[in-house]
């Protein structure tokens, strides 16, 4: 017999709130987190705009020396980690942390780090770059640092799956805590690629939107949508066991029921044009929750902004879904926060959660434009108090990664 998984935690740090209650109520609100780039100069860089993190300070959460040793990327994830430990209230003095994993995934890395020591290196000599640079750098150290912090033993990984990378994680820990490899999985993502070098690469490939204007620079499913929008910040969900939740008398937010991954086999960055690698992860999801496509309600859907992916997510919802896609709510949050790459799939997991917990069904704010190629119900400009069942939220990665989660709403 499958074992029931529910969450217990949660943590974000984006473009919209450092912490879930502020994120939530800005979701609520319709915020757009999207604004002038201030923490790097980009003069000399044709994008201006950005979904940044704003006032984020780690004080009273990192250690001064710890956090001067870990790029921001493993900042964000610590604190988004550190909110959801603490949110869940698990006492590790009465837990096995040989039954208490991480899956804690970043698509880049350290790319801000990165970037300093190869200045560095180029003006000093290599040999001198700092000793930090590895550990700082690598994309799985935020799951090492997150596991040294709370004391988890179980197993530690890092899934690399460009922008489905959080999705994969929180679909992984769902399986291994269901499977009865781990009683309790602190999982999601985390991003901090608003650099130079990150910029200038999704610039030169024409992936980004160049407008200044932070209220049509990320404007999902609009027809005049022309790139997206980089955004930063974390995710994390503390996953659990049904039956050792109930034992210790936690909170329960939701319960993750599905999971699909595939992969479109198709090309390095371009979306399979039909949708259907998209469209196999949504029906194996729905399949692995045991559920009917007519059972799902709303969408977060990856919704990046650009034409290719919003039409080919179009089409794989209509594939997946057949005449109950024209009966779905739709949206994308990436119209508030912007595309957190790695990080994405984490936060929109913790949206998802929120929202069928208070029922309300996120904007896609900023919509203008009707596209006849994205014809569903986006829930434009004002979310929606609506009561769903269950909540699907896609993630899309380069390299053709598909990944899918399932969330019912908890009925104590």
């Amino acid at each position: 017999m499958r074992r029931r998984v529910v969450i217990t935690g949660l943590g974000t740090v984006n473009p919209i709130g450092n912490n879930v209650k502020d994120s939530w109520e800005n979701v609520k609100k319709g915020v757009c987190g999207i604004a002038p780039i201030k923490n790097i100069d980009v003069t000399d860089h044709i994008v201006k705009v950005a979904g940044e993190v704003k006032d984020f300070n780690t004080e009273g959460i990192i250690d001064k020396k710890d956090a001067r040793r870990m790029d921001k990327y493993s900042q964000y994830a610590m604190v988004a980690a550190v909110e959801a430990f603490d949110d869940s209230s698990i006492n590790m003095e009465n837990e096995d942390a040989l039954r208490c994993g991480v899956i804690f995934s970043s698509g880049i890395g350290g790319m801000e780090t990165t970037e300093a020591n190869y200045l560095t290196g180029e003006k000093r000599g290599f040999d001198k770059v700092s000793p930090f640079y590895i550990p700082m750098g690598i994309s799985n150290m935020a799951a090492g640092n997150i596991a040294i912090r709370v004391g988890f033993k179980g197993m530690c990984t890092c899934v690399v799956t460009a922008c489905a990378s959080s999705n994969n994680a929180v679909g992984d820990a769902f399986h291994y805590i269901r499977d009865g490899y781990a009683e309790v999985m602190l999982c999601g993502g985390s991003e901090a690629a608003i650099t130079h070098l990150g910029l200038g690469g999704f610039t030169s490939m024409k992936a980004l939107n160049t407008t200044e204007d932070p209220n049509r620079a990320s404007i999902p499913f609009d027809k005049e949508r022309a790139g997206f929008v980089m955004g930063e910040g974390a995710g994390a969900l503390i996953l659990e066991e049904y039956e050792h939740a109930v034992a210790r008398g936690a909170k329960i937010y939701a319960e993750v029921v599905g999971y699909g991954a595939t992969c479109d086999a198709y090309h390095i960055t371009a979306p399979c044009p039909d949708g259907s690698g998209g469209a196999a992860a949504m029906t194996m999801a729905i399949n692995d929750a045991g559920i009917k496509p007519e059972d799902v309600g709303y969408i977060n859907a990856h919704g990046t902004s650009t034409h290719l992916n919003d039409a080919g997510e179009t089409m794989a919802i209509k594939a997946a879904f057949g005449d109950h896609a024209y009966k779905l709510m739709v949206s994308s949050t990436k119209s508030m926060t912007g595309h957190l790459l790695g990080g994405a799939g984490a936060v929109e997991a913790v949206f998802s959660t929120m929202a069928l917990k208070d029922g309300f069904i996120p904007a896609t704010i900023n919509y203008q434009v009707p596209d006849e190629e994205c014809d569903l119900d986006i829930v434009p400009n004002e979310g929606r108090n609506v009561q769903v069942e269950y909540a699907l939220s896609n993630s899309l990665g380069f390299g053709g990664h598909n990944a899918s989660i399932i969330f019912k709403k908890w009925e104590a």
